[in-house]
C-alpha cells in the first residue's frame, strides 16, 4: 500500500510537467518538476523498483509509476524536439553569425548537472544619486574576454516591488565567460516609485556604463538589455522608448508587454493578486488611470526602429500568460523588426533558475546565438 500511495502522489506531481500550477506553492514545485526532472525520475524509478519487495497493488502501483515517468520525462523530450531546429530558426530570425561555436542547444549529459560552477566575481557599483537620496547599485560582471567588449544589462523581476540585482546569477557569469559585460541593476521599487522609475533607472545605468567605459572596457556602441518577468516590461519599455542607437537588442523571459490587456485578464489569485500588484507599480486601477496602463506597455511603441527582440515564455506559465509573446510577435511581425519567440511548452514561471535544465539549455543558447548576431 505504501509503494502504491507514493507513486499516486508522484503521478500527481508529474502533471505540474504539463498543467499549469493551480497555487503558488506548487508553482514553485513546478520549476523543479520541469527544470530537475532528472531528479523526479530517478526518485520514480526507485519507487517502481521496489515492486521486488511490495507485491501488494503492485500492478496498479505500477501502473500508476510508469504514467508519472513519461511525463516526468516529457519535458527533456520536448526540448529536445525543439533543439533539432532551434538554431535554423535563429538563423532565420536573425540572421547567421561569423562566430564559430561549440555550444549545442541540447545535451543529455547536462541533466546531471544542477549548479554553475564557473561564478564570476561581480563588484557592486553605485550608479546613480537621486535628489530624495536613493542610491542605486549594479553588480558587474567583467567580460573573461580581453579589449572592449559588449554590455549586456540585466532588470530583475519581483512583480516591480521585490527582487534586487543578485536573482539569476549564473547567466550573468556564463555570459562573462563568453566575452559580454554583464551589468546586472538595482532599480527603483514600487509602491514607492511607480512607472516610469525603472526605464529612467535602466538610462542611468547606461549613463554610468558609458562614463565608465574605459576603466570597465566597455564597447559603448553594444549594449544589449535583458529583463525578466516585470523586468522584461522594463527592459521592452526602455528598449523601444529610449531610442538609443547603441541598444542592439533586447531578450525578454516571460514578461508582460500588454498592461492593459494584462489587467483584463488577472492571474490566478491563488499564485498573485495580478492586479493589486500592476496597482502599485502604474500609481492606481486601469479605470483611473488608462493612459498609464497605454504608456507602460511595450507593445504599443514597438514600430520598425525598435531593436531587434528575443522573446522565451513558457506555455505553462501560470503568472504571465505566453499570450503576451504571441501579441509582442504578431506586432514586430508587422513592424518587420528581427524577433524569434522561443516557445516552450512545459516552461513554468522563473523555469531559467537551472542552467541546465530543459528549458534552461534551450534559453541559454538562444540567447547567447542571439547576442553573437546584435553585438559581434
Amino acid at each position: 500500500m505504501i509503494r502504491l500511495i507514493i507513486l499516486i502522489i508522484l503521478l500527481l506531481i508529474s502533471l505540474l510537467a504539463v498543467f499549469r500550477a493551480p497555487a503558488y506553492h506548487l508553482w514553485l514545485l513546478s520549476i523543479g518538476v520541469t527544470e530537475f526532472p532528472v531528479v523526479f525520475v530517478s526518485g520514480t524509478i526507485l519507487v517502481l523498483a521496489s515492486g521486488f519487495w511490495f507485491s501488494k497493488y503492485q500492478l496498479p502501483g505500477t501502473v500508476a509509476g510508469l504514467m508519472a515517468l513519461v511525463l516526468f520525462l516529457s519535458p527533456i523530450f520536448r526540448s529536445y524536439l525543439i533543439s533539432r531546429h532551434l538554431k535554423t530558426d535563429l538563423v532565420q530570425a536573425f540572421g547567421q553569425d561569423d562566430l564559430k561555436s561549440d555550444i549545442q542547444p541540447f545535451s543529455w549529459g547536462k541533466f546531471f548537472i544542477f549548479s554553475f560552477k564557473d561564478t564570476v566575481s561581480a563588484p557592486s557599483l553605485n550608479y546613480v544619486s537621486y535628489a530624495d537620496g536613493k542610491q542605486l547599485s549594479l553588480d558587474f560582471y567583467p567580460s573573461q574576454l580581453p579589449g572592449k567588449q559588449p554590455c549586456i544589462i540585466v532588470v530583475h523581476g519581483g512583480s516591480w516591488a521585490g527582487g534586487d540585482s543578485k536573482q539569476l546569477p549564473d547567466l550573468n557569469s556564463y555570459l562573462a565567460h563568453k566575452g559580454y559585460h554583464v551589468a546586472s541593476i538595482n532599480y527603483r521599487l514600487a509602491p514607492k516609485y511607480q512607472t516610469p522609475a525603472p526605464v529612467e533607472d535602466i538610462k542611468e545605468a547606461m549613463r554610468y556604463l558609458r562614463t565608465h567605459a574605459d576603466e570597465l572596457h566597455i564597447d559603448t556602441t553594444k549594449f544589449v538589455l535583458l529583463g525578466r518577468s516585470a523586468g522584461s516590461q522594463i527592459a521592452l519599455l526602455a528598449a523601444y522608448t529610449l531610442h538609443d542607437p547603441d541598444l542592439k537588442g533586447v531578450i525578454e523571459f516571460y514578461g508582460p508587454v500588454d498592461m492593459v490587456w494584462g489587467y483584463s485578464i488577472p492571474s490566478n489569485p491563488l499564485i498573485m493578486d495580478s492586479r493589486k500588484v500592476m496597482n502599485d507599480y502604474v500609481g492606481g486601477t486601469y479605470a483611473e488611470i488608462p493612459q498609464k496602463y497605454h504608456d507602460c506597455s511595450p507593445l504599443f511603441f514597438a514600430d520598425k526602429n525598435s531593436p531587434p527582440t528575443l522573446m522565451i515564455h513558457g506555455s505553462n506559465d501560470p503568472l504571465v500568460t505566453y499570450i503576451h509573446a504571441i501579441k509582442l510577435s504578431a506586432k514586430l511581425s508587422d513592424c518587420k523588426v528581427p524577433h524569434y519567440w522561443l516557445n516552450l511548452p512545459w516552461a513554468t514561471h522563473g523555469f531559467d533558475y537551472n542552467l541546465y535544465g530543459p528549458g534552461g539549455q534551450l534559453s541559454t543558447f538562444a540567447v547567447e546565438q542571439f547576442l553573437n548576431r546584435v553585438t559581434k
